[in-house]
């Protein structure tokens, strides 16, 4: 069964904008904190955004004001829009999922993730 899809990446020209889609499936999901990280080549997976079941939001300092996290409990999907892309934005992008109430930015908090889904701005 699958738990969570991401979807809606691709290639975009700096300055561009993306919105990354996450589906989700199972009861447990109805109340747990979702979460968006990315990871670059080589690099560490990072935090991005996070957003509780009441909506309840908070972001990485490196994307606020450009990011937006929301979600849609009665059709279970949780977006990404991103606005003013920039090269550094550049990874795969994995939605995430955790057993709390609470806005979590760690990777050990979450339980459950999707397979990412490719982001690229090029230089």
């Amino acid at each position: 069964q699958v738990q969570l899809v991401e979807s809606r990446g691709g290639l975009v020209q700096a300055g561009g904008s993306l919105r990354l889609s996450c589906a989700y499936a199972g009861r447990t999901f109805l109340s747990s904190t979702m979460g968006w990280f990315r990871q670059a080549p080589g690099k560490e997976r990072e935090f991005v955004a996070t957003i509780t079941w009441s909506e309840d939001t908070y972001y990485a300092d490196f994307v606020k004001g450009r990011f937006i996290i929301s979600r849609d409990n009665a059709k279970n999907m949780v977006y990404l829009q991103m606005n003013s892309l920039r090269p550094e934005d550049t990874a795969v992008y994995y939605c995430a999922a955790s057993g709390t109430g609470s806005m979590v930015v760690t990777r050990s908090r979450y339980d459950y993730w999707g397979q990412g889904t490719q982001v690229t701005v090029p230089s």
